[in-house]
């Protein structure tokens, strides 16, 4: 199974490059992992938000493969635990999904029609955190989660 993890906006700060590269290595371990930064739209300043959220949207599902299981970072999502996660990656390896992929929205969220096309949608917190540091919790959580299917140390119960 791969898991690739996709996010709207920038590339990586200089400040989260280095933890998310560290963390994505360590999934390696256990599944083949992948970032994919996708740019925003162009002339994303100029467009309004839902404008924005469409040309978003338009991009995500041009990538999107029809067995690809997306799963949406979003603040509507459930929120579940660390356990739960890994419960929920096994199952889908166990369901012979090829490809789950993490999706973080634009600085607006995304539309619509990405919530409907959503496999699973997950919320981090009820907090809001900026893009970049999702980034970082994301890439620690599935680690974390991977470590958990395995009885490692680096969770403690």
């Amino acid at each position: 199974m791969k898991i690739q993890f996709w996010s709207i906006g920038k590339p990586h700060e200089k400040y989260i490059k280095e933890g998310v590269a560290d963390f994505s290595q360590r999934i390696q371990k256990y599944f083949s992992a992948e970032w994919v930064v996708i740019p925003s739209a162009k002339n994303a300043a100029s467009l309004t938000e839902e404008a924005l959220k469409k040309a978003e949207a338009n991009i995500i599902l041009n990538q999107l493969k029809k067995e690809d299981y997306l799963i949406l970072l979003d603040e509507t999502g459930k929120q579940i635990s660390s356990v739960e996660l890994a419960q929920l990656i096994q199952q889908l390896a166990n369901e012979s999904f090829k490809k789950i992929i993490f999706l973080i929205g634009g600085a607006f969220g995304v539309d619509p029609v990405i919530q409907q096309r959503a496999n699973y949608t997950w919320s981090l917190s009820k907090l809001v955190f900026p893009h970049m540091l999702v980034r970082l919790i994301l890439a620690e959580q599935v680690y974390r989660a991977c470590s958990i299917l395995k009885n490692e140390k680096y969770h403690h119960v």
